[in-house]
Parts: structure tokens; sequence; C-alpha cells
């Protein structure tokens, strides 16, 4: 029986293993067709190219301004330029270029390079303005605001070169413009207020009589006189005739002596 029985298995044997191998291709076969369809997950999918990726990168930092800011964004960059390379150096690109943005933002918020100009003036004046008449205020006597507020003059423009520069280059500036005319006029009326202090009586700034008018341009050349020569840097060969005396001491000076006579 036993010799039987192990020549029925052995006569079975190989239809077993035909259905094994079958069976084990049919398993591989669909391990295969599950795998084919099976979606990629996230890490296996390819990676856009790095150029690409940094494209995005740049368009979406390329203007930090919001719509809103893009102006005064493009107003203070000017500005750094000004004060940075000169009023020459100052150009549409550059001051987009500076503030981050594309070209053409200067030209649809200013126009021109005159209205970006006139437009940084203004804020100039207003500044100007502001300091000077805070430095009055500061003072009692009607000679303590007039010294004041010229030491505040000065100090202005030895902070802001460019700037002070620019607000007196008419021929680059377009005084229509309405930003640019508020802020001159209001400097020319705390000039006039000041002089009219001085002289104890009320003055018309659109009607000047000759004296008002001679008193507010002697002032005004003084200072402005004055204020240029020393960013120039030429009140330092006076300077160095004086020992221990600085520019505010002889400005003081200055302002101190009786009316003076032509040069």
């Amino acid at each position: 029986m036993l010799s039987l029985h192990r020549k029925d298995h052995l006569d079975r044997a190989p239809g077993v293993v035909k259905r094994n191998l079958y069976s084990v291709n049919i398993v591989f076969y669909k391990g295969c067709m599950r795998q084919a369809v099976r979606p990629r997950s996230p890490s296996s999918r390819p990676k856009p190219a790095a150029k690409a990726v940094r494209g995005r990168r740049k368009q979406a930092t390329e203007t930090p301004y919001h719509h809103g800011a893009l102006r005064d964004a493009l107003l203070a960059a000017a500005e750094r330029v000004l004060e940075r390379d000169g009023l020459q150096g100052l150009t549409l690109r550059a001051a987009a270029r500076e503030a981050g943005v594309s070209h053409a933002a200067p030209t649809h918020h200013f126009g021109d390079l005159t209205g970006l100009l006139s437009e940084l003036a203004a804020i100039g004046f207003r500044r100007y303005n502001a300091e000077l008449e805070a430095a009055g205020a500061s003072a009692e006597t009607v000679m303590e605001r007039a010294m004041a507020r010229a030491l505040r003059f000065v100090s202005y423009a030895q902070a802001h070169p460019g700037m002070y520069h620019l607000m007196f280059r008419s021929e680059r500036l377009d005084m229509t413009r309405p930003a640019l005319h508020e802020a001159a006029n209001a400097a020319f009326a705390g000039l006039a207020g000041a002089v009219a202090a001085r002289l104890r009586e009320p003055i018309d700034q659109e009607k000047l009589s000759l004296e008002q008018a001679a008193e507010i341009a002697r002032a005004w050349s003084l200072i402005h006189g004055f204020t240029t020569l020393l960013l120039d840097g030429r009140i330092g060969d006076i300077l160095e005739r004086l020992p221990g005396i600085d520019a505010e001491t002889l400005l003081g000076a200055m302002l101190k002596s009786p009316t003076s006579g032509p040069v």
C-alpha cells in the first residue's frame, strides 16, 4: 500500500507543480497591475525644475508693496537715491530699481521725472516747515526765535543735503503742482512771519512794501547763502582763520550784526 500511495503521489506531482506555477504567475500579474494603476505619492512625483521654482519666487517678491503704498514706497526710494547718488543719479528707473518694482511704476504715479522730483521736493518743504516752526516755538524773544530758526535751517540742510539742493532747483521742478505749490508757499509764509515779528508790523504776503521785501530778501539771502557755502565746503576757509569757532557760532554772529552794506 505504501508503494502504491507513493506511486499515486508521483503521478499526480507534475499536475500539482503546474497548477502552483500557474497560480504564482496569476498572483504576480495581478500585483503588477495594481502597481501600475496605484496613484503616486506626493514624494514620488517629479519635482519642478529649479529654474521654474526660482522664477515663481522672484515673481512673488518682485513687488513687495501693496497697491496703496506703492506711491509712498517710490518716493522713499527716490529720496534714498537722491541722498546717496545726488540729483544727477536720480532717474525714474533708479527709483523703481531701488523700490524693487517695475520700471513703469514711477511713470504711472508721477508722469515723468519732473513730476517725481516735484512731489519729492514737496515732502522736503513740509519737513523743513515743521522743523523751523518747532524751533521757533521753543524760543521766547524775537531774537531767540530768529536764531533758533536759522540754526535749525542749517541743521536740516546738513542732515538732508540732497533734498535741500533739490528744493531750490526751480528749473527741475514744476511749481504748479498742488503739493509743491502749497508747501513752498508755507515756507515763504514762515519767513515772512519771522520778518514781520522783527519789524513789529503785519505783512501782507500778496502785496509787500519795499522795506518788507528788502528785509525778507536780506534774511533769505543771508541764511540760504551761508547754508549753500557751508554745504559746498566754502566756509571752511573762513573757519580755519577762527581757532575754536564753529559754523553755528559764526552764523550767530552774523545774525546779531547790523545790516551789512554791499560787498
